[in-house]
Formats: structure tokens, sequence, C-alpha cells
């Protein structure tokens, strides 16, 4: 077997996103953010689950670089859904640090022009479907928007890190 290839990370970090690993070989595996239900003030809730979060990292290195996609408060938006939001995002910082994993953050708007996706998530499902129609099976379920788009900010961050000359 030959040299470890490293992967590209990319992750849609809300609760129904996903990581996507990809390597230099274009060898892709996603995987839906991992979440678990818990009972707080008397409310049933989901968080991100961040022991599997970590597992799923760690056992499905090395990454050598992780692109998150940056997000924000959206109009309308409550202040226990943003919150929770931001919580997750820590979540997922944590692990990331943990594991000595390099971030960077790209906005929506700059890895869908990057790429070329047209707005919707039905959008980021086809093009993902263009762009890595060997791994379209991944995200056929209108729900797997999240997986589409982690598989697409993976492949942004891939594009970048050749174009700056940074090694995989």
């Amino acid at each position: 077997m030959g040299p470890e290839r490293r992967k590209i990370l990319g992750i849609d970090p809300g609760l129904g996103g996903a990581l996507a690993f990809l390597d230099a070989g274009g060898d892709l595996e996603v995987f839906d953010m991992p979440v678990h239900r818990l009972t707080r003030s008397g409310k049933a809730k989901r968080e991100v689950d961040s022991y599997e979060l970590a597992r799923i990292v760690d056992t499905h290195g090395p990454v050598s670089h992780a692109f998150v996609e940056q997000v924000g408060a959206m109009p309308g938006q409550g202040v226990t859904s943003m919150f929770q939001f931001g919580r997750s995002l820590g979540i997922v910082e944590g692990v990331l640090s943990a594991g000595f994993i390099p971030i960077d953050y790209v906005t929506p708007r700059k890895w869908r022009s990057g790429l070329g996706v047209r707005a919707g998530k039905d959008g980021s499902r086809a093009r993902a479907s263009a762009l890595m129609p060997g791994h379209a099976e991944l995200w056929t379920r209108v729900k797997d928007d999240g997986r589409a788009e982690a598989a697409l900010i993976a492949l942004y961050g891939q594009r970048q890190r050749r174009s700056d000359g940074s090694r995989m």
C-alpha cells in the first residue's frame, strides 16, 4: 500500500449538516452530523454528539485541513435556535482543535460561487452530483442536502489548497 493520503474535511455544522472527507484521489466519505436526543428543562432537544463527532474525525483521517461553513444568524431566527447553532459550531471547533486540525471558515456565498452552485438546497445536490457523479447516491433524498453541501465544501477546500500551493 502506498503512502497515506491526507484528507480535506468539509463540514456543514448544523444539526442537519454533515462531514465529508475527501482525499487527493477523489475518494469521498460522508457522514451525517451525529446528534443525540436529551431532555433539558423538561423539553426534548437534539444536539451534536461531541463524542461521536470526535470518533468519526479520528477514525476517518488523517485530516490535513478542515473547511467549515461560516454561518451566522438568519432573519427571523429565534434566540434559542441561534444559541443552539452556536453551541453546535463550538463543539465542531473543539473537536477539530483537539485533533490539531487547522480550520478555515468559508462563507456559503464564497464556496457556492467558487463551484458554480445555484441557490437552494436542490442546487447543492444537483451541483454535487455534477461535480462528483460517482458519489451522487449519497445525496439522493431532499433531506441529504447537508451531505451534498459538506462534500462541496470539501471539494472547494481541496481546490483552494491546490491553488495556493499547499500540500495535501
